[in-house]
């Protein structure tokens, strides 16, 4: 890690004064009491996990809701929602989905052993709430996708500490509450951790079957929710969903060469993803690329696709900023994120119908940064282990320098 004197890494890891910390918390105090405010049941996407648990309740199929897109598992978790009053929702659901960003923020940072207390801890969680409206987005709607937000680099962080099994259990829990985080078990393949592998696959499995059979139809995920999202042409989901798949078919392209466009994309950015492991670098380096580049390839073919889907990949990439060898350090990483900028106008994309398309830009921008940085970015590193030395030497030298008074 280059730890020169024009280098922002050293400054980045020394501790934030309490100013910095109030800043933060109020912003983040000052969102959640907005979301109480303005929301019910937590959300509207929470909403329609916390109803079909109550369809369940009364004796009904959650699976009856066509936007109800999650395994049976996740009807029991949301059911225990479903008994509270929806008074004690609205102001749950959002403090524990600012908990839960914020946690992942500190899962994030505790992989590339960044100092909790240091300025980019602060910096890193103000930008993401403040600067990045898809995280706003997350927190008023109660979407579950906050749980792969923190199941991710908690597994990486797992992962990085030789615990493979514990890894792969926590992306399994994951996965049965939400299938967002399937596509990390090709992590585990890359790994050969086939151990680890097994929780992946089996903890979804086994809780989505023991719970299936106590719904009234038993098999509504498989013959409603998938064929809905492999057929289905919703015209609510679509005007929300930023996977070039369903874009580009809104600007003329023919539906079978945006699939295959979408497709070929996603096969090149897993094999990407890869060479990125398979590269040099610190070994949490290598783990939260490798993991933004298969989730992001999956962003680009799957259904639904949406805007605060980039929140799972992109504290782990802005907690790596202090290595040289980061991603983070690609001008293109930045522009990727320029549509997602609050309180910006876009001259004809400001509406709910057209901003699939700003959305989309970030997405295929930041998985295209993300894919080239796994190949040229490695080409020019130092191979096996003489450049995580150096790196583990210079970020101990920044971490000792910010502990000095």
């Amino acid at each position: 890690m280059a730890m020169d004197k024009y280098d922002i890494s050293g400054w980045l890891v020394r501790p934030a004064g309490i100013g910095w910390w109030a800043g933060l918390v109020a912003v983040l105090a000052a969102l959640t009491t907005h979301t109480v405010l303005v929301t019910s049941d937590g959300g509207m996407d929470n909403g329609i996990v916390v109803d079909a648990a109550r369809t369940w309740l009364d004796g009904g199929s959650p699976y009856d809701d066509e936007h109800f897109l999650y395994f049976p598992s996740a009807v029991m978790a949301a059911s225990l929602q479903a008994l509270l009053p929806r008074s004690v929702q609205d102001v749950l659901v959002p403090v524990a989905v600012v908990l839960a960003l914020a946690l992942g923020w500190v899962c994030a940072l505790l992989l590339h052993r960044v100092p909790l207390r240091s300025r980019l801890a602060v910096l890193g969680l103000l930008g993401l709430a403040a600067g990045f409206a898809p995280f706003a987005q997350l927190v008023r709607l109660g979407n579950w996708t906050v749980t792969a937000v923190l199941a991710l680099p908690l597994c990486l962080l797992l992962a990085s500490r030789g615990r493979w099994v514990a890894a792969g259990t926590v992306i399994g829990v994951a996965v049965a509450l939400k299938p967002l985080l399937a596509p990390m078990a090709l992590l585990f393949l890359f790994a050969r951790r086939w151990g680890a592998l097994a929780p992946v696959v089996l903890v979804p499995a086994v809780s989505s079957v023991v719970a299936a059979f106590f719904l009234p139809d038993p098999t509504g995920f498989l013959t409603r929710t998938l064929p809905f999202l492999f057929t289905a042409d919703d015209a609510f989901l679509r005007l929300y969903e930023a996977g070039p798949a369903v874009v580009l078919p809104r600007l003329g392209v023919p539906q079978a060469l945006a699939q295959a466009l979408a497709v070929a994309a996603a096969a090149v950015g897993v094999g990407c993803a890869y060479r990125r492991w398979r590269g040099p670098g610190p070994e949490p380096l290598r783990l939260a690329e490798t993991s933004a580049g298969l989730m992001l390839s999956a962003f680009l073919v799957s259904r639904p696709s949406y805007n605060h889907y980039l929140l799972v990949v992109l504290p782990l990439l802005l907690a790596g900023l202090p290595y040289a060898g980061s991603v983070t350090r690609r001008p293109w990483f930045w522009l990727a994120l320029v549509p997602q900028l609050p309180g910006v106008t876009w001259p004809w994309l400001e509406s709910g119908k057209r901003r699939a398309f700003r959305d989309a830009v970030t997405l295929c921008v930041l998985a295209g940064t993300v894919a080239y940085h796994a190949v040229r970015g490695a080409r020019g590193a130092p191979r096996a282990g003489e450049g995580a030395g150096r790196a583990a030497d210079g970020w101990r030298a920044a971490t000792e320098g910010a502990v000095r008074p």
